[in-house]
């Protein structure tokens, strides 16, 4: 429980982090009903999840997806003014706030604090490859709404464990975990 819940979107809770942007961050991953809980994996541009997460990704848009119905999970499911953080916004969250790795209701993940105190937790949700959940409680890895410049291939997630945390590019055919925000 984060316990500094700064308001309501739609009936999902946010927290405000003091941040630059002024940016709201959602105290749970789309499809999580608590802040601990991982919640549904999504394969980049996808608004439903797969039984299988490999190949080719053929719903490939060039552009940033952040807010856009038909490819942001956040915005199809959550709706209301929620959505996908851009890589910029990743790289806001990872370099403005104190991350803290730690263990919430048994699950490891990372309390991230902001300047004015709040905080949210990220679980370490791991991945899925193929028919697999991967890495579970070792590592994270949540989509941003971002492309890479170059191929239709990859996109842009914050990636983490418990020593390490850099917003790098995947395959968007993984199944990644999704935190929504909201200006």
């Amino acid at each position: 429980d984060t316990g500094n819940v700064s308001g309501t979107i739609n009936g999902h809770d946010c927290v405000d982090l003091g941040l630059p942007s002024g940016l709201k961050w959602a105290t749970c991953n789309v499809g999580a009903s608590k802040p601990h809980n991982y919640g549904n994996y999504y394969a980049w541009a996808r608004v439903t999840t797969d039984n299988y997460y490999g190949g080719a990704n053929l719903n490939a848009p060039t552009f940033d997806i952040s807010g856009k119905q038909s490819y942001d999970v956040a915005r199809s499911t959550w709706k209301s003014t929620w959505r996908m953080p851009t890589r910029a916004e990743m790289n806001e969250l990872k370099t403005r706030c104190t991350w803290k790795w730690s263990t919430q209701n048994g699950i490891n993940g990372y309390t991230i604090t902001g300047s004015n105190g709040n905080s949210i937790f990220l679980p370490a949700a791991g991945y899925c490859l193929g028919s697999s959940r991967l890495h579970i409680g070792e590592d994270g890895d949540y989509w941003s709404s971002t492309p890479l410049e170059s191929g239709t291939g990859y996109a842009y997630s914050l990636y983490f464990d418990s020593g390490y945390r850099l917003v790098d590019w995947g395959y968007r055919y993984r199944g990644l975990t999704v935190r929504p925000v909201s200006n």
